[in-house]
Order: structure tokens, then sequence, then C-alpha cells
């Protein structure tokens, strides 16, 4: 568990060793680093389509409006990454269920913008007890990832170890920067309430056909991760912005009327290949006493063609 905590600016050495290891394809199975891989089923449960909507073309974040993408060199308003993140998760809830909302984990990183109206194909290969993701658009690789069922050991980190924090109001946000999103700083979300409208909405947003969240009166994992999103644009004012990935471990399910809040510490704030990223460990917390889930969630927070 603790790897999974680790800053990703500090896993630049494993990601590299990592990417050497070529997977190739023998009579239905994939072998990635001498692990052998058994390919799954193209039947809906293992293979998901959908058509990608981008659900903040007129939020604050412009790299979501077409116009401003296009200028930064993009094909047009990116689909934000949490509901790339949203699409994925849907072959791991086929495979595992609620269990999977309640103590699975999830590793994603978004490598291509998906963008509006595309199909995305969400490829699932089970290897071991985990399933290797892919999501592909356009014939463009655009997410990697990896999700897998715990055994229900792994404890939540207790609240008291997350200092909450109350977001300025939105005309005092500092603009982001080294300083405002130093190592250490500690961020909050208003509460938001998980209603029924709310809920149902996001899952026609992102084209969810999985039944159990509606039948179990359930929150979308896509909608949670959205809350982490909220600890930056809450907390500093941000210029067009790319949030790059993220882990995730569930420790309990959301449900239609929780009152859901977010107590993030920045872990890390680092440069990459002229761009500057923030990486926030983030509690999703329900009703103020229920850890929700563990985030570490990666941003460029300043594109290098706006430094």
């Amino acid at each position: 568990m603790a790897a999974l905590w680790r800053p990703n600016h500090a896993n630049k050495k494993a990601n590299v060793e990592g990417s050497r290891m070529r997977p190739r394809e023998t009579h239905g199975a994939l072998v990635i680093g001498g692990v052998v891989c058994i390919l799954m089923s193209t039947s809906p449960s293992t293979s998901y389509r959908v058509e990608a909507f981008n659900l903040s073309h007129a939020s604050e974040n412009k790299i979501h409006d077409d116009t401003v993408a296009q200028k930064l060199g993009f094909a047009g308003g990116l689909v934000p990454g949490v509901e790339v993140y949203a699409y994925a998760c849907h072959p791991a809830v086929q495979r595992w269920g609620r269990a999977w909302l309640e103590r699975g984990q999830m590793q994603c990183r978004f490598l291509k913008p998906v963008y509006d109206g595309r199909i995305a194909l969400v490829s699932a290969a089970e290897c071991a007890a985990r399933l290797d993701l892919e999501v592909h658009s356009e014939g463009v690789l655009c997410a990697t990832g990896h999700a897998s069922l715990g055994d229900g050991s792994a404890r939540p980190p207790s609240i008291d170890e997350f200092e909450p924090r109350t977001p300025p109001p939105p005309s005092e946000r500092p603009p982001a920067s080294q300083s405002s999103l130093a190592e250490g700083t500690w961020l909050g979300i208003a509460p938001m309430q998980m209603t029924a409208e709310y809920a149902a909405g996001y899952l026609r947003d992102v084209r969810e056909t999985d039944t159990l969240y509606t039948r179990e009166c359930l929150a979308h994992p896509g909608a949670l991760l959205r809350l982490c999103n909220l600890a930056l644009r809450e907390n500093v004012v941000l210029p067009p912005w790319i949030h790059t990935g993220s882990k995730v471990a569930n420790f309990a399910a959301a449900r239609i009327g929780d009152e859901l809040s977010v107590r993030a510490r920045v872990a890390a704030n680092y440069e990459r290949k002229g761009h500057r990223l923030v990486d926030l460990d983030a509690l999703v917390i329900a009703n103020g006493r229920t850890v929700i889930g563990r985030v570490l969630h990666t941003a460029v927070y300043q594109l290098r063609q706006l430094a």
C-alpha cells in the first residue's frame, strides 16, 4: 500500500524501467515482463464502447473549451480525465461488482486526449488477480491502468491524520504556483450533497450501462474522483490545466444522500518536461466520518506552453 501513495516524481526510475517491458501477444495471451496474461473475451462485460462526452465544456478550466484547447495544440476541448477514469471503471465493476467499490484499487494514467463525441474503447486483460486496462480512441492509446480487488484487510487512514480546510471565497483564491501549492499545503472543498438528481445525471453523462448504481442507490466512482479536481479548483486560480493520472484505493461505497467532502495535502510539486505538476494525497469522506477512498491525484497545473 505504501508504494501506492509515493509521489509520482519519486516513481520516475520505476516508470522508466517498466517502459522497457515490451508486451507481446502469443496464442490468445499477452506476455508482459514474463507474466502471461489471459486475454479476456470481447463480450460486453469485458470490453466496453462508450461515446465520450465533455461534461466540462463550459467549466472554468479552459482546457475543455474547443477554442482554447486548439490554440494549445489539441484537436479540441479535452474530455476530463475523471470521465476517462469513469469509463475505465466499467470492467472492474463488471468483474467484481459492489465489492470493488468497497475495497478495490485502480491506477490510471492519461496519455493522450479523448475528444467529445468520439468512441472510447475500454479493453481489459486479466493478469493473475488484476485487470490490466487500456482506453483507445480513434486508434490511439489514450489511457492505461490496472484494477484489483483487495481482500478486505486494508484499513483506511484515520480522518484525523488529514487536516480540514475551508476553501477561500472564489475572488480570494491565489494563483496556482509553487508557493500556493507548496508541498505540505492542506486543501479542502465545500461539502457536496450527492443528490439523486446529480447521481442520475452523471450516469447519463458518462453513458454508464451498469444498473448497479441505480439499483443500489450508489454514486459512480467517476463522480467521486471529480471531487479531487475541486480540491484544486476551489483553492487556487488555475490556467488551463490537465489531470494526468490517479491512484485510487476504495474503502466504502458512496450512497445517494451522502454529504461528501475532501481533505487533501499537497504531496509534491515538481517540474517535468517543462510542465509544473502537483500530486495531491486526498481522502474522500462521507458525512464527516466515513472514508470512501484515498486518492493520489496528479495534474499539470502549469503547461509549458503557458509558462
